[in-house]
């Protein structure tokens, strides 16, 4: 069956694994992606949407280092919005409605047209490991198929079961088996594995929807894109619909919570926190005498909605019941019940931050597997993993992403120095130098570095330098050249701004809150200028942002420099913290369960204190 053995096979044809075998493949090694349906390929399971708080910055950061999901996003959007528009640049996250269809049709001719990846449909139920190396996988045809690394993608797949009420059935998602075999060969082979959870709500016929009792919800005026590249921007845009459930819906749905998986004791695994179920939502906050319901267009033409904010494992007769009380959806007919599925996954702290596992080498692990939710969150990883596993076949240096550099960097860190024993997904509060972090410059942090390890391109690198390179002429023409109050104070006084009382520089003016850039390109001399260099949107919207952050962003470089001298202090592989008697024993538990490999990462380490850092820098000569 297979010609050849391969450099890598990626396992899982989700998002993780497609941008896994995407980047593998870009950068030049034979790639298989082994998937048990290959009409699925990057499917969006739940929500048929990318983006959104700190998931959009992750977007971007994908496609800032050369990864597909970007791209294909705005090939198959039908709706953007950019969302914290009221709030600081650090916080603006782009988001998008996709066709769900369309996605997925298009990640997979994005494959396709890779010569370097190769496509098989079997399940994977083992590994072929020796002296602590993986060197390929067992199929469930019975095929052995070799290769140099391995990256384990496998969703909610592995041993899933699909709960409905008092039913339960296996199944990695509705209408698809569960994957069986890794799991146990890999708690043989030393691993710890656990259990979490996830849900999604309802499909429902759009025809059967009264839209008039809805509040329309379209997309932003002038919609943006999520690539750095030349994709197109949206010409039309599909628009959702905004309703809210009530005290008559949340009395039907206590109804059906003796039968609740979630209350009686059937599930036992852990949800996602911070996208709970709707009969959690009424159980948690019971105050609360409404929450919001969103109806999704899945796609440009066809008729199934997403119900978002309805995510239940309720039985199928009390869902009906709920939702047919909610304005809007009084004669809805249903494509498919929400359901919940528990699965298996394996603590994080057994991985690097090459996603490389710790007991056995050339495995890796991205996506759900490490114990994330969320399309961005696996999309990232997989892209990490692809690019990582290449490397280390080819006998070259690791790409890490550091704290300071991506979310993607703080994604890692935090499930490798954390842990987590709940869906881990992305937040802007979780990064600590989000000023730095922001949705519009991860091309200008992150394509350099891609281009080093060969992942973005030569062409991609030199467009996103001469961007730049138009921005800072124009921040330093406005550090040289004034604006006089005449010009100005009328904007300012419109505003109830403080007028000018002599010529400041343009940049000192700008930085005021209420002056915009868009102010100044009235001027004879910046609409010049502007036309001169051929400065576009993206450039103009740096040059701002630059300005009225100026100093913000100078003191989280500062901050970030500080870090990185922890960062550069490494930790030998062996050390041994037994030795160090004055630590508590919680730090030296820890440290020797997840063997941080700097003093920075030792310091993240939830129960190490500054006292035990101190003294490990004693220790270690510091």
């Amino acid at each position: 069956m297979f010609l050849n053995d391969y450099d890598i096979i990626v396992v899982g044809g989700g998002h993780a694994g497609a941008e896994a075998a995407s980047a593998a493949a870009k950068m030049g090694s034979n790639t298989l992606l082994i998937t048990m349906n290959l009409q699925a390929i990057a499917q969006m399971s739940c929500n048929p949407a990318m983006g959104g708080i700190a998931k959009g910055q992750i977007v971007r950061e994908i496609d800032a280092l050369g990864g597909m999901s970007g791209i294909i996003t705005d090939k198959t959007m039908i709706q953007f919005r950019m969302l914290n528009r009221s709030k600081g640049p650090a916080m603006w996250s782009p988001r998008a409605q996709s066709d769900r269809m369309r996605f997925a049709e298009e990640w997979r001719l994005t494959l396709e047209a890779n010569p370097k990846v190769d496509f098989f449909q079997d399940m994977v139920n083992g590994l072929l490991v020796e002296n602590n190396k993986v060197c390929g996988v067992k199929t469930g045809m019975g095929f052995n198929i070799k290769s140099k690394a391995v990256i384990l993608t496998n969703g909610t797949f592995l041993n899933g079961l699909i709960h409905i009420g008092e039913k339960n059935f296996g199944g990695g998602r509705m209408g698809e088996k569960a994957a069986t075999g890794i799991t146990e060969q890999l708690v043989e082979l030393g691993f710890e594995s656990g259990r979490m959870k996830t849900g999604t709500p309802p499909r429902v016929d759009g025809r059967s929807l009264d839209f008039s009792k809805m509040e329309e919800q379209g997309g932003d005026e002038f919609p943006q894109k999520f690539s750095f590249t030349d994709t197109q921007t949206l010409k039309k845009q599909r628009s959702c619909w905004i309703t809210y459930t009530n005290p008559m819906v949340h009395e039907l749905l206590r109804e059906g919570f003796d039968r609740s998986p979630m209350f009686n004791g059937a599930i036992k695994s852990t949800g996602p926190r911070y996208c709970p179920s709707i009969e959690d939502k009424i159980n948690r906050f019971e105050s609360r005498t409404r929450h919001q319901i969103f109806a999704e267009p899945e796609g440009w033409n066809t008729i199934e909605y997403y119900v978002n904010g309805f995510s239940t494992s309720l039985p199928e007769d009390i869902q009906a019941k709920a939702l047919r009380s909610v304005p809007g959806f009084e004669k809805v007919k249903f494509f498919r019940p929400g359901y919940a599925i528990e699965y298996d996954y394996f603590p994080p702290t057994q991985i690097k931050h090459t996603l490389e596992t710790k007991p056995i080498e050339n495995l890796y692990f991205a996506g759900q597997i490490n114990g994330t939710t969320g399309y961005e969150e696996a999309a990232c990883q997989g892209l990490i993993a692809g690019m990582n596993a290449h490397l280390k076949i080819n006998e070259k240096p690791p790409f890490v992403l550091k704290r300071n550099e991506a979310y993607i960097g703080v994604l890692i860190d935090d499930l490798i120095t954390k842990g987590t024993e709940e869906p881990y997904r992305m937040f802007t509060s979780r990064a600590e130098y989000r000023i730095l972090l922001r949705q519009d410059n991860a091309d200008e942090r992150l394509t350099a570095l891609s281009h080093s390890v060969g992942l973005a391109s030569e062409e991609r690198l030199k467009k996103i330098e001469n961007k730049y390179k138009k921005a800072r002429s124009l921040i330093s023409f406005l550090k040289e050249n004034s604006v006089h109050p005449e010009e100005i104070n009328p904007v300012i006084e419109a505003r109830n701004g403080t007028p000018l009382k002599q010529s400041y520089k343009m940049d000192v003016v700008l930085k005021r809150p209420e002056i915009k850039l868009e102010d100044f390109e009235k001027f004879e001399r910046i609409q010049r200028f502007i036309a001169e260099n051929q400065l576009g949107e993206e450039e103009l919207e740096q040059t701002e942002i630059h300005i009225k952050y100026e100093g913000y962003i100078k003191k989280e470089k500062e901050n970030a420099d500080k870090l990185k001298r922890l960062e550069n202090l490494k930790i030998p592989t062996n050390f041994d913290y037994s030795r160090l008697k004055s630590i508590t024993v919680e730090a030296r538990q820890k440290l020797t369960k997840l063997k941080p490999e700097t003093i920075a990462q030792a310091s993240r380490i939830s129960g190490v204190s500054p006292a035990d850092i101190s003294i490990l820098l004693i220790y270690l000569g510091r």
